[in-house]
């Protein structure tokens, strides 16, 4: 298992289009991918959930966790946490 946080630094947070783009490359590994909202009581949800991802509540400044466990886990985690840490290009 592999597990690496991130603080979010979009403006918008993971809202519809870049939940979206979270779930779409999540869908890409093998395998099994969570996200956790550390800013609020570490609520984690299936990253490969476009909708789960949205129940999440991520805004702005929070403090996440990407968590992979699998044959692609380390590529997954480093991936996911490279698509946050751009902003999603909205930044």
């Amino acid at each position: 298992m592999v597990i690496c946080e991130t603080k979010v630094i979009n403006k918008t947070g993971l809202h519809a289009r870049p939940a979206a783009e979270l779930s779409s490359l999540a869908m890409q590994y093998k395998s099994s991918i969570t996200i956790k909202n550390l800013s609020r009581n570490g609520i984690e949800a299936n990253a490969k959930s476009i909708m789960r991802v949205l129940t999440l509540g991520i805004s702005q400044g929070m403090q996440v966790a990407v968590c992979a466990d699998g044959v692609d886990e380390e590529q997954a985690v480093h991936q996911l946490i490279a698509l946050i840490d751009s902003g999603f290009g909205e930044v």
